[in-house]
């Protein structure tokens, strides 16, 4: 792992992702020839939501192969029962470093440094992955860790969160929803947030660490917005309007739903849509 822009190890996040691939292997053996339909919109009674958040820059070196793992959890869903809802997000502190990354944002630094609070870390590091913004998964983890850390989330009651039909019309493209929860049964109040976030991007780095790399990424990170509270006992539902970059493709965005303790605490609940076709 890299912290604040010091030279990585590739063989730590290497045996990081192939510790993974094992671990997960036998458990998700019958999903394996199944795509990103299952991940169409959640969530639903029988599939039990779980928020993967990669922090990670096209500036590190160590990052690409995290970017892999979380590309295999979003396309596979390994885990029978289990629906990853996975987020690329793209920091800042990497692009003085050769290369500024086209998807790196600040909003998204300053998250990641809000959770090194929360989590005890002394500083922030790519790549960092956080299961339901509670537990990290770490590159020495052994194969039961990880998959303990993937269980307890997915027998965490959560919850429900709806995304009602998403459309997308305009120029420049603005983006409609309705977001809807059910009530809120943990004993504090959280926050409701939407994150629109590209399908697939793919990046030609031309310096830095990955100079000369084709990197390509998934649910990358476009806009993290607060769209209202949740009460402890209460629900939410609301109306959502999205301005969106102009020349986003349509068919390739996908809009995430969360609810999430302040702090930024424990992921209550989640969900995913697409918009219509």
């Amino acid at each position: 792992m890299s912290r604040g822009g010091k030279s990585p190890s590739l063989l730590c996040a290497f045996l990081f992702f192939g510790l993974f691939v094992q671990a997960t292997s036998t458990a998700g053996r019958r999903l394996q020839g199944e795509d990103k339909s299952t991940t169409a919109n959640t969530s639903t009674a029988d599939v039990h939501p779980v928020v993967v958040e990669l922090f990670t820059s096209e500036g590190c070196s160590s990052c690409p192969p995290a970017d892999i793992l979380i590309q295999k959890l979003d396309t596979y869903q390994r885990i029978p029962g289990t629906q990853f809802i996975v987020l690329s997000e793209h920091v800042t502190y990497w692009d003085h470093d050769g290369w500024k990354d086209p998807n790196s944002s600040p909003s998204l630094t300053d998250r990641q440094s809000a959770y090194e609070g929360a989590l005890g870390e002394k500083t922030a590091f790519t790549p960092q992955i956080i299961v339901d913004g509670t537990q990290e998964i770490r590159i020495n983890n052994t194969q039961q860790q990880m998959e303990d850390i993937f269980q307890k989330a997915k027998a965490t009651p959560k919850v429900p969160v709806r995304i009602d039909e998403v459309t997308i019309d305009g120029s420049p493209p603005l983006l409609r929803a309705h977001i809807e929860t059910g009530n809120n049964f943990y004993k504090h109040n959280a926050d409701v947030y939407v994150a629109v976030a590209l399908d697939h991007v793919e990046s030609q780095v031309l310096r830095g660490e990955n100079g000369g790399k084709r990197l390509v990424h998934v649910a990358v990170v476009q806009q993290l917005t607060k769209v209202g509270k949740l009460p402890k006992g209460k629900s939410f539902g609301e109306d959502v309007q999205l301005r969106l970059k102009p020349g986003t493709d349509p068919k390739n965005v996908r809009l995430i739903a969360f609810v999430q303790e302040s702090g930024p605490g424990k992921l209550l609940g989640a969900a995913l849509r697409k918009p219509a076709s």
